[in-house]
Order: C-alpha cells, then sequence, then structure tokens
C-alpha cells in the first residue's frame, strides 16, 4: 500500500501547494505533511473535552459523585468511613445508590436536550458557511465557545446547588464541540486525495486518542505525586482549567495552515431561519442527487448515537455497576485510548484497501457484542469489564474514522459544509434516542446503572441493520 502523498520537506512550499491544489485533479494533488499534521492537531486540541472531562474523569468522578447529593443522602452511603459500592443487589436498593443512579438518569435528559439543539443549528451553520467560504471561521468561533464551556467548569463546586450547571455546560460543550467538529471535518477535502481521504481520516482519530492518553498521564502524574486529590472538588476544577489551556494552544496550527476549501458558488446567501428553507431544499437534492449519501446520514444517525453513547456513559458504568475508582478510571482511559488511537491509524489503511463500509460494520457488530458481554457478565467483575472495554476501544474509533471517510467520499465538491453539518445534523437528530433509552431503561429497573447498557446496544442494532441496505461509495485506484 502507498504511503500518503505528502511532500518530505513541509514548509515554504505549503502556500504554493494549497494554491495549485484548486486547479488540479483531485488525484493529482500533493498535500504538504505539515497541513495534514496542523488538522490532526485539532482532534488532539479538543481531546481532553471528551476524554478527561466527559468519559472519564470530570463526569463520572465528580458530576455524578456523592458530591451533588443532598448531605445527608449522601453521608449514609459511608459505612465504618468507606463508601459503599453500588456494585450489589442489596446496596443497589440504598437510597444513596437510588440517588446516584438519579444524576446518571439526569445526565442523560441534559445530553438528550444537547442532541436535540445539535439537530437544530448544524446544517444551517454549515450551509451558511457553505455560502460565504468561511467555514475556518465557523470553526474558530464554535472552538472558541468549547474553550469558554470548558473555562466554565472550572467554577462548578462539589454542592448540590451547581449540579445541572455542571450538566448545563457538558451538554453546550457537546453541542459547540460537535458544531465545530462539522467545520473541522468539512476540512478534511483541504489535507487529503481520494486515494488518502481513509487514512487522513484515521489520524486524525488516532492523535485525539493519542492526545487523550498524554492528557489522562498527566493527570495520573499529579495524582500519583501528591499534586492533585481525587477526593477534593478543588482537583476537578483545576482539571477543567488545565484542558481549557490544552485547547487554546493546541488549536492554533489548524486555523495557520490548514487552508479554506473552496466555496460552493451554487450555495444561497440567506438569513438564519431562512438557512432552513434551504436546508430542507438540500435535503430534497441529495434524495435526487445523491441518494446513498441521504441513506447514509440516515443509517448514521442511529449508530453513531449509538457510539457517542458508548463514552459517554461508559465510564459512568464502570463507576457505578464494577465499582472502578477515580484513579482506576484514569489508568483505564490510558489504556483504552492507546488502544483506540492504534487501531484507528491502522484502520485508515484497510478503510483505504477495503473501503469504509465493511470497517464500520465490523466494528459496530463488534461492539454490540461487547455491550451483550457486558450486561449478561457483570457479576464476573471487573476483570471482565477491563477485557471487554479493551476490545471495545479497538473497535469506537475505526467506526467513527470510517464514518467520515465515507461521508467525504459521498460528498459532492464545494459543499463540504453543507453535507458535514447534515452530518453532525443527523449524527445528534436521534441522539435524544440513546440518552432517552438511557434514562427510561435505568428508571425501569429501579435506577440499574447496569440496564443502560441495553439502550446503547439496541441503537447500535437498529444503526447497523439501517447502513447494511447502504450503497457504499466507489473506492479510488490505489496508486
Amino acid at each position: 500500500m502507498s504511503s500518503p502523498e505528502l511532500p518530505a520537506e513541509p514548509g515554504a512550499s505549503d502556500a504554493r501547494s494549497s494554491t495549485a491544489a484548486v486547479g488540479q485533479p483531485p488525484e493529482e494533488r500533493v498535500v504538504p505533511r505539515r497541513q495534514v499534521i496542523s488538522w490532526a492537531l485539532w482532534d488532539w486540541a479538543t481531546q481532553p473535552f471528551n476524554t478527561v472531562l466527559l468519559t472519564f474523569v470530570w463526569v463520572p468522578s465528580f458530576l455524578v459523585s456523592p458530591f451533588f447529593l443532598d448531605p445527608v443522602i449522601a453521608a449514609s452511603g459511608v459505612v465504618d468511613g468507606e463508601s459503599i459500592d453500588c456494585d450489589t443487589a442489596v446496596n443497589t436498593a440504598t437510597e444513596y445508590c437510588r440517588a446516584l443512579g438519579e444524576l446518571d438518569a439526569n445526565l442523560g435528559w441534559g445530553i438528550m436536550v444537547a442532541g436535540i439543539l445539535i439537530a437544530l443549528l448544524a446544517p444551517v451553520l454549515g450551509q451558511r458557511a457553505d455560502a460565504t467560504g468561511r467555514r475556518k471561521l465557523m470553526l474558530g468561533i464554535f472552538t472558541g465557545l468549547l474553550i469558554a464551556c470548558q473555562l466554565a467548569m472550572a467554577f462548578v463546586d462539589g454542592i448540590p446547588a451547581h449540579f445541572w450547571f455542571g450538566v448545563a455546560m457538558i451538554a453546550v460543550g457537546s453541542i459547540v464541540g460537535e458544531i465545530a467538529g462539522a467545520s473541522y471535518n468539512a476540512l478534511l477535502v483541504s489535507v487529503s486525495t481520494p486515494r488518502t481521504v481513509g487514512r487522513v481520516s484515521g489520524l486524525g482519530w488516532g492523535f485525539g486518542y493519542l492526545g487523550g492518553i498524554v492528557a489522562l498521564t498527566i493527570v495520573v502524574g499529579l495524582i500519583l505525586g501528591g499534586v492533585l486529590d481525587g477526593t477534593e472538588p478543588r482537583t476537578f476544577q483545576l482539571i477543567a482549567a488545565g484542558a481549557t489551556v490544552w485547547t487554546i494552544v493546541f488549536s492554533i496550527p489548524i486555523f495557520r495552515t490548514v487552508p479554506e476549501p473552496p466555496s460552493n458558488p451554487d450555495a444561497k446567501r440567506v438569513n438564519f431561519f431562512r438557512g432552513y428553507v434551504e436546508l430542507v431544499r438540500s435535503v430534497v437534492r441529495l434524495w435526487r442527487e445523491s441518494r446513498s449519501t441521504f441513506w447514509f446520514l440516515l443509517a448514521s444517525a442511529v449508530y453513531r448515537d449509538g457510539l457517542a453513547a458508548v463514552f459517554t456513559f461508559g465510564s459512568v458504568i464502570a463507576a457505578r455497576v464494577f465499582g472502578f475508582g477515580f484513579t482506576d478510571l484514569v489508568i483505564f482511559g490510558i489504556v483504552l485510548n492507546l488502544v483506540a488511537g492504534v487501531s484507528t491509524i491502522f484502520a485508515g489503511r484497510l478503510d483505504d484497501r477495503f473501503g469504509p463500509k465493511p470497517v464500520i460494520l465490523v466494528a459496530i457488530g463488534g461492539i454490540i457484542a461487547c455491550c451483550v458481554t457486558v450486561f449478561l457478565g457483570a457479576a464476573a467483575g471487573d476483570g471482565l469489564f477491563w477485557v471487554v472495554g479493551i476490545v471495545l476501544a479497538a473497535l469506537v474509533g475505526p467506526a467513527q474514522a470510517a464514518s467520515r471517510s465515507f461521508l467525504a467520499r459521498l460528498t459532492p465538491g464545494g459543499r463540504e459544509g453543507e453535507i458535514f453539518g447534515l452530518y453532525a445534523t443527523t449524527g445528534r437528530a436521534a441522539s435524544w434516542l440513546a440518552a432517552l433509552l438511557w434514562g427510561v431503561f435505568i428508571a425501569a429497573a429501579a435506577n440499574q446503572t447496569l440496564y443502560g447498557i441495553l439502550a446503547i446496544a439496541l441503537v447500535l442494532a437498529i444503526g447497523f441493520v439501517l447502513l447494511v441496505f447502504v450503497k457504499a461509495p466507489p473506492r479510488a485506484p490505489r496508486a
């Protein structure tokens, strides 16, 4: 397999290559390595929000912890100086464990609202970015809003009155991060060719996972070194502040180096509300002119919501059902991100060779099997969760990266912002489904968090079936 078409020496040639690329056939473009790395660094820059704050540290060890329970209820969960575990049938029935389960469910409601707002905003903003040719500006605005959310989380104290503010910042951060991600994805065509799009997409996801490893390792080092204390709210405030600085520093290269894709001359410049009319017309046009793109957006709306739920709620299951503590979760996150980063970069080559659809189907099928295994084998303890978690980590990243390259192969030129805006929308249009089912399954099982995993498996299974019937995009000939 050939290597990505990148020059050995980046530097002054970047601008010339970018200019020449506009008029060259896609297969003949030469993309400077510096642009590819700068593009991939945005995944690295925003990873602390997803990995440190949302998945492994801030949410599971802080936001849905006893810090935010009524003090009397929180005190009832401490017996002989030790917190009771909510991973046994006896303890699950206690008021303390039911209250923690209620926090888990409330987090799901907040994520559900975020998904609805993303569905309403992302496509219209993407259409406007296409019409103005200012996708990087849109990326900058929403990256800035993500930074602001992270900074606000540094002011969330460990008291019940701050719980919903914390949920709001996680929800709003998810919204602006997803919209920024739509603009970021639209820039993929600026740093890849049809022959390298799979590898470049995988590189971006891989950078994100590796960035998560570094960020989590820093957290572990500070804890083991006695600088941070996982039992103090101040620790989580400092972690949020550190994530803010990280995102600011590493998001700079993409704005300095990556060129703006050509604007769509057919896109109409309309006001915000008129944009919804254009959105409907875009969907109708997709149905008429690019049926495969339409059906892929629909199928991915479901299975990508399941993938997002794996990240959002997986660590909550680890903490609540399998008794993972603060340090356990961080170490677990480091291992999973290492596995996911390596597998995603490797899967990018499989994507370019076999096409994205087989990669996605194999990955989703494996993740469903992992979910069912965890549910049925929960009594086996945390050893099983470690094994299944590692397997799952090796599958989630490839599914996400291949989904992005799948759409990049289908997207008509000049409509990247619009289509990836729709991608963000459809990816979140059903996001109320996983979050809603998560809350419903837990509530129906008397606030037993383990049952939420069935909601994730169900959403993924529906998405898998829908994707089977989507026509795969043609693969570019190998060099």
